[in-house]
């Protein structure tokens, strides 16, 4: 167990790489967010920097920026610490870490290319992923890539190699984002009435609010930018109008919300049974007391799995929040690392 024995911690053992990669493909992207973007690189120091090894791309949840992972939260360290700390071992095999920083100013991007949001996937699968493989020694093969996450980005980890097995040969999901009529549409009613009583039943009106005081100054701000960001990923049109899958009474608009389902993860594995059938690791995990409900969802993902005949690798669900959980970080790690050996 990694231990703390000072509250500021210490230096790292292994080597972290902090790049900035200028990106093409967010370019003009319609928030206006920074095409200049941090992305790190840990290896552990029994690692070579001329030594080959695979890559787990690390991808943050809803609201999380790489600046994140050194946070320390009380009594505990930091999600960098435990990885580093992790990889110390000798018999840990050998791998490196690509933290990538997807962040926008509506809190997140789910990963995906949207035209109210940007093109996030293609910056991830393509240009973080060529930019690693130029600047270090990594064996630049599906077979030798994972990609992990929690909450949304646990969502990132499930879908990405469902869409780009060529990218990615494994994953890693800490609660990823599932079962979108438990883990997003029991909110839609709140978030209604939030419009309603606070915002005279306006977007516009809480958008002009929220940008003149502290977020978070009023009880939900959190449910409905994130209730919108979500919607700019997943039902916005190509000219960027985004479109709300429930009305002013929180009732369901059945075409918006037909188009979440089709990017939730639970619905996508039969049509991608292929892609899944040729991953090497499938770490699928949750709390049991998840305030997301997502560890129905991903129990989902898993009988969703079976179905088409494949197994993960690893499914726990243990006692836990949805909060708290960054210790699972490192043993995914190990899973995936293992299992993207050449």
């Amino acid at each position: 167990m990694l231990t703390l024995t000072t509250p500021w911690g210490g230096p790292l053992r292994g080597r972290l790489d902090e790049h900035v990669i200028t990106s093409d493909v967010l370019a003009d992207n319609p928030l206006g967010d920074p095409t200049a973007r941090p992305l790190w690189v840990l290896t552990p120091p029994h690692v070579e920097p001329d030594q080959a090894t695979p890559t787990i791309y690390v991808i943050q949840g809803f609201t999380g920026r790489v600046e994140g992972w050194r946070s320390r939260p009380p009594l505990r360290p930091s999600a960098l610490e435990r990885f580093d700390e992790a990889m110390v071992d000798d018999g840990h095999p050998p791998v490196r870490l690509a933290f990538v920083d997807c962040h926008t100013s509506l809190g997140g991007s789910q990963f995906v290319d949207s035209p109210a949001v940007g093109d996030y996937h293609t910056y991830l699968c393509d240009e973080v992923v060529d930019f690693v493989d130029a600047h270090h020694a990594t064996l630049p093969h599906a077979a030798n890539r994972g990609i992990a996450g929690k909450s949304s980005g646990g969502y990132g980890a499930l879908i990405t190699p469902m869409l780009r097995p060529d990218v990615f040969g494994a994953l890693a999901s800490h609660a990823g984002d599932s079962l979108f009529e438990t883990c997003f549409a029991g909110e839609f009613r709140s978030v209604a009435r939030a419009l309603r009583d606070d915002h005279e039943g306006s977007w516009e009106h809480f958008w002009s609010d929220w940008n003149a005081r502290p977020h978070g100054s009023r009880p939900n701000d959190d449910m409905l930018v994130m209730t919108w960001a979500m919607a700019a990923c997943w039902s916005a049109d190509p000219d960027g109008t985004v479109h709300l899958p429930f009305d002013a009474n929180g009732r369901l608009v059945d075409d918006v919300w037909a188009r979440w389902l089709e990017w939730d993860p639970v619905r996508m594995v039969a049509g991608h049974a292929d892609a899944l059938r040729g991953l090497r690791a499938i770490w699928l995990d949750a709390g049991t007391r998840d305030q997301f409900w997502l560890d129905l969802g991903t129990t989902a993902v898993r009988d969703e799995l079976v179905d088409i005949g494949v197994e993960p690798t690893h499914f726990e669900l243990f006692d836990a929040t949805h909060s708290g959980i960054e210790y699972r970080y490192p043993l995914a790690i190990r899973h995936l690392a293992e299992r993207l050996q050449p």
